[in-house]
């Protein structure tokens, strides 16, 4: 059965003395200007209401379900009830932010996975709060793989694509040590990574056959083994498997020579070694409108790029540009999966 195209966007609010509650109250104030999706946000109501009261931000807030979501979403922010009230002040967070971080993710997560909404859509969390209350996992998206899993226990290996209108990157290893890199890099590592890039983006993102330039993880890939001999033993063979399944893979590419206007148009993603080789250009070309997306996972995830800016909570100097382009690819992507679903 095809997915209903009213089903909204699920949002949970993230971490309560961040500046997620005040991006989503923006990003709605945004939805005629800036053609925001229907969302529907998870977390506490009264959260919303008291940062609308301190920003002077004349937001209304309605509990509704999220089948009355899409409808309501033009005269007020709609809004779910999910976890405990939260204490916690602009700026500064507390233990109390923990519970009503993860009890709202849960809740949206529950949305999305039972198709009553369209996409998940994740504003930041701290982890340091969250750790400390017993979280067991490194962020967000070691939480969605494991509640992704499938019958038999397995657990699909998700890959954290960073995309804007100008660039879309994806780290082959994410946060790690920079020393730990080059023992962490296997040829089977880049191979999935590598199918799950390209499947991805064929079903969500409508490229019937993306172009992957996978870089070399020593300056220069490598001089033909002069300057490391990686490049040639694990990224090479990586690059030629992917080939030989038809995948338009090429590399190992220099990386410093990947990301001028030219070489960006040879290709669809580029997938690099480690997190800096692609999240800097990333963010130095679209600081403000970089979306972090989670390939591998059986719904569509998306948030925005970057954290909960403790220092300015609350001061009014949020921007809500990366919130903004995070629902609306979150609704592209939905959509085109949809598109995909109905004609098959």
């Amino acid at each position: 059965m095809a997915p209903s195209p009213r089903r909204p966007l699920a949002l949970a609010l993230g971490e309560p003395a961040g500046i997620g509650p005040e991006i989503a109250l923006l990003a709605w104030q945004a939805r005629h200007t800036a053609q925001v999706p229907a969302f529907i946000a998870l977390g506490d109501p009264a959260l919303l209401e008291d940062r609308a009261r301190r920003l002077g931000l004349a937001v209304p807030i309605v509990g509704t379900a999220p089948e009355a979501a899409a409808e309501r979403f033009a005269d007020a922010l709609p809004v779910l009830a999910a976890g405990p009230a939260a204490t916690a002040a602009p700026g500064r967070p507390d233990a109390s932010s923990a519970p009503c971080v993860l009890e709202a993710l849960a809740a949206a997560l529950d949305l999305v996975s039972s198709r009553r909404a369209a996409a998940l859509v994740t504003c930041p969390l701290a982890k340091a709060v969250v750790q400390a209350a017993g979280f067991p996992f490194p962020g967000h998206t070691e939480y969605l793989a494991y509640h992704a899993r499938a019958a038999d226990g397995a657990i699909p290996r998700p890959v954290m694509l960073i995309w804007s209108p100008l660039l879309a990157v994806a780290p082959a290893t994410i946060h790690v040590p920079l020393k730990d890199v080059p023992g962490l890099l296997t040829r089977d590592l880049l191979v999935e990574t590598g199918r799950i890039v390209a499947r991805d983006m064929e079903r969500r993102f409508g490229l019937p056959r993306p172009r992957l330039a996978f870089c070399g993880l020593n300056p220069h890939a490598g001089e033909d083994g002069h300057m490391g001999r990686e490049d040639e033993e694990v990224v090479r063979p990586a690059v030629e498997a992917l080939a030989a399944e038809g995948i338009a893979a090429t590399g190992p590419l220099p990386a410093d020579t990947l990301f001028h206007a030219e070489a960006r148009a040879r290709y669809d993603v580029a997938i690099g070694m480690y997190h800096d080789q692609v999240l800097i250009p990333a963010k130095t070309l679209a600081f403000h409108d970089g979306v972090n997306v989670t390939l591998g996972l059986p719904f569509i995830r998306t948030s925005p790029d970057h954290g909960t800016a403790f220092d300015i909570a609350g001061t009014g100097r949020a921007n809500p540009s990366s919130l903004i382009a995070a629902l609306r690819l979150a609704r592209r992507l939905a959509d085109t999966e949809a598109a995909r679903e109905q004609a098959a």
